[in-house]
């Protein structure tokens, strides 16, 4: 069942499922009974620390997430990451070579570059460390972003490097891992899965940290979900030397402190944690991410058949790595593209718009994407090939 007559391709913010959009309409004056709206509550009433928990329970669940690992409540989306991630892991490499280290403390960081989105927080790490490693980078290698290389022609830098960094999914340019990269074990694995967590099942117990914001599948803006495990959050005596060459890590930043505090250091995003909740439910009563897994293959199956079965449509990017959650095509005769778009808006098709950086068309069909509108989708594009192939 729609919201509206609108079907909503948008890469984030993102379509929330109607029966979350309802249920968040009927409580929105009387959360719980308190005769309050979430908006109102403190966050630090007892009410509010029941859904902090629960929401983390309810992902613990889906997710099958080991007990050693903290589930942090944070703010300022993935771009905010790419700085925490630099901050946090550093120090624990710091802690793990032990406070005897007689030489500088200099380890490599690596980043594998795949899109837009890696390719920013490996910037963003170069403006607060001077020893980046890039793995590789595919625009470099190619070109453009649409593949990634066979582990053969990685350079990771082994047991040295503090992490290795990546992003799962590229939203923008539609590209996505079909495996768990493969890393010296005593190094931990980072991970930005902003916009294909809860897509499908993985093991946790491969990462060192998992981050995602929470307006592409979890819920609404405002949340930066971060999975850590615990030995990360240890922190060696001597970083609290001003001459250890350490950078201080800002508290908001600090996973520690917000492991610490059960992510309430602050006021945390109520509205998205509350949103998020019930997002979580949503799942766990369709049975959980096996069953949206299922229903997420179906889905990008036809999307990505309508367009390689066609004469017009193409897609940048190698099948062996094309994503499930945002799916970016071009018309062959790029000049209709723009008459595409029009007709997609004028159907009830919104955000179908390729990224700036990259143009093109794109539809995100995140969970709350349902069949029905995917078959719309695909419905348009068969009537548009028709109208300009006779």
């Amino acid at each position: 069942m729609q919201t509206s007559n609108v079907w909503n391709f948008g890469p984030g913010p993102a379509k929330i499922p109607t029966s979350v959009l309802q249920r968040a309409q009927a409580e929105l004056l009387n959360y719980n009974n308190t005769g309050m709206s979430i908006m109102e509550l403190s966050h630090r009433s007892k009410e509010f620390e029941n859904l902090n928990n629960k929401t983390q329970r309810d992902l613990r669940t889906l997710l099958n997430i080991p007990n050693n690992y903290k589930i942090l409540f944070m703010q300022g989306g993935g771009n905010t990451q790419f700085s925490a991630v630099v901050y946090n892991l550093l120090a624990a490499k710091r802690h793990q070579l032990g406070e005897d280290l007689e030489e500088e403390f200099n380890p490599p960081l690596d980043y594998l570059v795949t899109g837009s989105w890696s390719s920013k927080a490996a910037e963003e790490a170069k403006k607060l460390y001077d020893n980046i490693n890039i793995v590789f980078d595919v625009k470099k290698l190619k070109g453009s972003y649409g593949s990634i290389p066979p582990k053969e022609e990685w350079k990771l830098s082994g047991s040295k490097a503090a992490y290795v960094y990546y992003c799962d999914n590229e939203t923008v340019n539609g590209v996505e891992f079909n495996h768990i990269p493969e890393i010296d074990p005593s190094v931990p694995l980072v991970c930005d899965m902003s916009s294909n967590i809860l897509s499908r099942r993985f093991d946790v117990s491969k990462f060192g940290v998992i981050y995602a914001g929470a307006q592409k599948n979890i819920g609404a803006a405002g949340l930066t979900v971060v999975i850590v495990r615990e030995d990360l959050l240890i922190r060696s005596k001597i970083f609290d030397n001003k001459n250890s060459g350490i950078p201080a890590i800002p508290s908001m930043l600090d996973y520690k402190v917000m492991a610490d505090f059960n992510s309430l250091y602050n006021t945390p995003p109520m509205v998205s944690i509350y949103i998020s909740s019930l997002v979580f439910e949503w799942l766990l009563e369709l049975g959980g991410i096996e069953a949206i897994e299922k229903t997420n293959s179906i889905k990008a199956e036809r999307l990505y058949e309508a367009i390689d079965n066609s004469k017009i449509y193409k897609s940048p990017v190698e099948k062996s790595v094309r994503s499930k959650m945002n799916v970016p095509f071009r018309i062959q005769q790029e000049e209709l593209e723009s008459e595409f778009l029009k007709g997609s808006i004028e159907l009830g098709m919104l955000q179908l718009k390729g990224h700036r950086s990259v143009g093109g068309i794109r539809a995100s069909i995140y969970n709350a994407m349902t069949l029905e509108g995917v078959d719309f989708l695909i419905e348009f594009m068969k009537e548009f090939e028709r109208k300009h192939c006779q």
